[in-house]
């Protein structure tokens, strides 16, 4: 069984900013404030079934993730809290990426235009400083992971990291839907690339660090503090 409660570091749009009410208004739940959200009437009458759709994301709230979901290793959650403070203050270049909305491994989420490296650069770093946090995976926790599936790097880095998507192998994404079926995946891709594209973002800053809780297997992650980075 998996530790709980359960911690993740995320990127996270600033509270109230667009990109922030986007993700709450299609995912329905704001991890700001841990509380539901009506979805869209509009959306709703494109996607009946978007409730379904987004069952999986609804549950870790908007985000993009840096370090993934750990319980602790004889830590404690003020410990960890420092932690993310001392992160955030040391200068560092502060990624900068071109959203769009995009298919990803048969779900859709807001990701890169294109490769960057300050971003894979950043993300690493995340996994390695909240490393000395991290509980060692449960075999039950691991088995979820499908390793069977895995490519043996990304075997090597879940049992090293506890996630098989670090380092070379991560992809920035914050996830709007679960996994979908290919005939369903266009007509949603062209809903969703509509609704963003109101926003008007050409450009994000990936400069903050938010601190993720999960209280037990049934709750959802909500944010319990975030951080500003310091520019280099």
């Amino acid at each position: 069984m998996a530790q709980f409660p359960r911690y993740a570091i995320y990127y996270a749009p600033a509270q109230g900013s667009l990109l922030d009410q986007f993700g709450a208004e299609m995912l329905g739940y704001d991890a700001w404030i841990g509380a539901a959200l009506p979805f869209p009437d509009s959306v709703l009458e494109q996607v009946p079934d978007w409730r379904e759709l987004t069952d999986d994301p609804r549950k870790y709230g908007f985000h993009g993730t840096l370090k993934a979901p750990m319980g602790l290793n004889g830590r404690n959650e003020a410990e960890l809290q420092a932690a993310c403070a001392d992160f955030a203050r040391q200068p560092r270049p502060i990624p900068l990426i071109a959203p769009v909305v995009d298919a990803i491994s048969g779900f859709i989420a807001v990701v890169p235009a294109g490769p960057s490296r300050e971003l894979e650069r950043f993300a690493a770093d995340c996994v390695r400083a909240f490393e000395p946090f991290r509980a060692p995976l449960t075999p039950e926790d691991r088995a979820r992971r499908n390793p069977s599936r895995l490519t043996p790097r990304q075997v090597e880095y879940l049992d090293r990291w506890g996630y098989p998507y670090v380092m070379e192998e991560f992809r920035f994404h914050m996830t709007l839907t679960g996994r979908l079926d290919a005939t369903r995946r266009d007509s949603v891709l062209a809903m969703l690339r509509e609704r963003f594209a109101r926003l008007e973002l050409a450009e994000l800053a990936i400069d903050r660090i938010a601190l993720f809780r999960q209280s037990d297997a049934q709750a959802r992650f909500g944010i319990i503090g975030d951080w500003q980075l310091r520019a280099a």
